[in-house]
């Protein structure tokens, strides 16, 4: 890289990594920087949930994680001691079926290891320390490894540094919501010795007063085990002890005794949580990302997954501006989508009492309600549903544009499923292989036998004068798939596959209305 970048990402953790990934992905030259020596040596977070390994996908990155990590099958709760339910956390219309148990240090090795073959790496020991907007693009101030600070121009600037964010302190946005009170959180990894059973693609949740556990299985055949607890003297910031976190866990299962063995290189936390969300994810040529952006309690590893479906829905939208080929208009959809799926996801955080520590009449509660609701079909596909965040969608934003159709299917907004499909060649496929991250793909569903080659051809003559990168193709749905895959039906897919336009397959204007507001003109 020679000169002046086009962006500057500073903060090299996962959101920051897989957004310089992004960006690398459509040729931007880009800079990240992080005040840290190298990659984390701390696990900290642990989990990957199936839309953000799609995502981790198209960023050309799932394979080595998916072979590092564990595959999660159930989540089993206890309460007071016995069983109370199983959550099954399998999906199907996926590559994903199930979360991926992995721990931080190693997502953060190998999403660098990705970023380097796309000719780019690190500037670690680099620190932002002033930021300043232009109508053009910004100057950034970088302290490096010798303590000199040096001035780089950019014309976009991205802050995925983490909640005590220099970018949006510097821009005076507000950082809005309140401190969590009388809640901790205490972490540590270890192999135990207790009456458990050990297994590799379950974990399980024990509710018990005033303490709700989780033990997951990690890589290297270690525990997470991490507590959500009442916090009695928040003037208390050391890690918590070995007896500390084995008094825990044996009032969390009600065993006597339990004994855990630190793994090494040992890791224990202690965290208290604020629930904040800045006041804007955008101010000209600055952007926030993950949590710069919000926070909330580390609860299902939300933090991760939130910001590396925020890296991925901004990656895109950067580059398409950025190129020319976009108005400026579709960046400021990643503030709006992005808040409006914070937001969704604060306020699940704040309603989830079966992972926050209960007083007794919660607990009976608890205890009476969840295993009549768990042997629901229903509520447990809902279950797995919210936990894949395949549940979430931007139908909301000024890119979805359209109807749910008369058979029902996934409305403008909606991530597109991954079902299997027969092309035009009548080979089967799987629908999200003749996606791409890299352009727009349209979409005509059936039937192959040439009866709409007209409007084929006006569909192709019309999207060649637009310079967003599109493609076509037609699909036809099987069997009971038809249902969501509805005959005559046109969809418009974004990059980051959710469904952009909705429409008929005879409906060109439509389409050409879409893509005048969205796409410049060649």
């Amino acid at each position: 890289m020679s000169g002046d970048p086009d962006v500057v990402v500073i903060g090299a953790g996962p959101t920051g990594l897989a957004l310089a990934i992004a960006l690398r992905t459509y040729g931007l030259d880009t800079l990240i920087v992080d005040k840290g020596a190298g990659t984390k040596h701390e696990p900290r977070a642990s989990v990957i949930w199936q839309r953000a390994q799609e995502t981790l996908r198209d960023l050309g990155c799932a394979t080595p994680l998916v072979e590092h990590g564990l595959c999660l099958r159930q989540g089993e709760f206890r309460v007071g001691g016995r069983v109370a339910g199983i959550q099954e956390m399998e999906m199907e219309h996926t590559a994903f079926p199930g979360p991926l148990a992995i721990e931080q240090d190693a997502i953060e090795r190998l999403l660098r290891s990705r970023l380097q073959e796309l000719g780019t790496d690190v500037r670690w020991s680099t620190e932002g320390v002033g930021v300043r907007l232009r109508t053009d693009g910004a100057e950034v101030d970088l302290r490096g490894p010798d303590g000199r600070v040096a001035s780089v121009g950019c014309r976009w600037v991205v802050s995925c540094e983490g909640s005590r964010s220099l970018v949006r302190k510097a821009l005076g946005i507000p950082f809005e919501g309140e401190r969590r009170t009388n809640l901790q959180c205490v972490q540590l990894n270890a192999r135990p010795r207790w009456g458990q059973p050990s297994r590799l693609d379950v974990t399980q949740i024990f509710i018990n007063h005033q303490v709700t556990l989780v033990a997951g299985p990690v890589p290297g055949g270690t525990t997470r085990f991490y507590a959500f607890l009442p916090d009695p003297d928040p003037t208390v910031e050391t890690p918590p002890t070995v007896p500390e976190m084995e008094a825990v866990v044996a009032a969390a299962t009600g065993e006597p005794e339990v004994s855990l063995e630190p793994s090494q290189p040992r890791w224990a936390n202690r965290a208290r949580f604020h629930d904040r969300i800045a006041g804007r994810l955008r101010q000209g040529r600055a952007l926030l990302v993950g949590d710069s952006a919000h926070v909330w309690a580390p609860i299902g590893g939300r933090g991760l997954n939130t910001g590396l479906l925020g890296a991925h829905n901004l990656g895109w939208k950067l580059a398409a501006v950025h190129r020319g080929w976009a108005p400026d208009a579709l960046l400021d959809s990643y503030d709006q989508e992005q808040r409006r799926t914070a937001e969704a996801v604060m306020r699940a955080m704040r309603r989830n009492v079966v992972e926050l520590p209960p007083n007794r009449a919660m607990l009976a509660a608890i205890r009476m309600l969840m295993p009549p609701l768990m042997s629901s079909d229903r509520v447990v596909r809902r279950g797995a549903d919210r936990l894949s965040d395949f549940s979430r969608n931007h139908r909301g934003s000024p890119l979805s544009t359209g109807r749910r159709g008369v058979l029902g299917g996934p409305r403008p907004g909606d991530r597109l499923p991954d079902l299997p499909v027969t092309t035009g060649t009548g080979a089967p496929r799987s629908l999200h292989d003749l996606l791409s991250y890299r352009r727009w793909t349209l979409l005509r569903i059936g039937p192959h036998d040439g009866g709409d080659g007209s409007t084929g051809d006006r569909l192709r003559a019309l999207t060649d004068r637009y310079a967003l990168p599109l493609e076509h193709h037609t699909v036809c749905a099987e069997g009971r798939e038809r249902r969501t895959l509805a005959e005559g039906t046109l969809l418009l897919v974004r990059p980051d596959g959710h469904i952009g336009l909705r429409t008929g397959v005879d409906e060109v204007a439509v389409v050409r209305r879409y893509l005048d507001r969205w796409s410049r003109r060649v």
